[in-house]
């Protein structure tokens, strides 16, 4: 499971470590997404709630969530979660449908709020598929999605009061549910400063630390950001 701040590149990390280690990169918010475009009940239940401008609960979000990783690819390979959990309950729900097995690992990947909001202010988006570029790293044609063809534009939230807002959310949310891992031995911090590609690499070299540890049958706990290459401050890419 990966998590991060918006613009810490969390979704450009999980799509890259999908490819890497070949398994399911499971998003809610593209499953959400997914769902409402299909209009299966799920979604059309989704879509009812969030057009009364409501939250969805977690009992729409945890079933989504059990749907698809009762799939079989998922089964078979494992999956990288993205956007899920976000609250401890949540966290809770996901241990219950998973037993008896659990998550192996949780990466939050740190990134300084100022160059979050420098991501942010650069970052477009599909309006279609939801794929993200940035001013520095935009489609190939024309603003046309490289996936889809959809239109990329810059979200209408992605002002810095917007965004301070949802920064300011996401860390009174997800405070608490990264001790939650980090008190179970399933948290691993990793410096998210650098471009994708380094930063690829720290998460992979975190993953194989602790599977090597594993194997080992260590029980000595890390704390301590996997973070040993210097990054510069302005190196960024496409970020979510």
């Amino acid at each position: 499971m990966v998590l991060g701040k918006q613009g810490a590149g969390k979704g450009t990390q999980c799509v890259r470590l999908s490819h890497h280690f070949v398994v399911p990169h499971i998003s809610t918010g593209e499953m959400l997404r997914a769902a409402v475009k299909s209009r299966s009940p799920l979604g059309l239940k989704a879509r009812e709630m969030m057009d009364r401008g409501e939250l969805l609960g977690d009992d729409i979000i945890m079933e989504m969530v059990g749907q698809r990783i009762a799939e079989p690819d998922a089964r078979a390979r494992g999956f990288i979660l993205d956007g899920c959990p976000r609250t401890t309950h949540q966290a809770e729900m996901l241990a219950d449908l998973l037993a008896p097995i659990d998550i192996d690992l949780t990466v939050d990947i740190e990134v300084p709020t100022a160059q979050v909001l420098r991501r942010l202010a650069g970052r477009r988006v599909c309006t279609d598929c939801g794929a993200n570029y940035s001013v520095d790293a935009p489609p190939k044609v024309n603003w046309t999605c490289d996936m889809c063809g959809g239109e990329v534009v810059q979200r209408p939230d992605d002002t810095e009061e917007a965004i301070r807002r949802r920064l300011d959310l996401y860390e009174h949310e997800t405070a608490p549910l990264i001790d939650w891992y980090d008190a179970r031995d399933q948290l691993v911090r990793v410096n998210g400063v650098g471009s994708p590609d380094v930063v690829l690499r720290r998460i992979i070299r975190s993953l194989e630390q602790r599977q090597a540890r594993r194997r080992g049958g260590s029980s000595r706990r890390r704390r301590r950001p996997e973070s040993p290459e210097p990054a510069s401050p302005t190196d960024g890419g496409p970020s979510n």
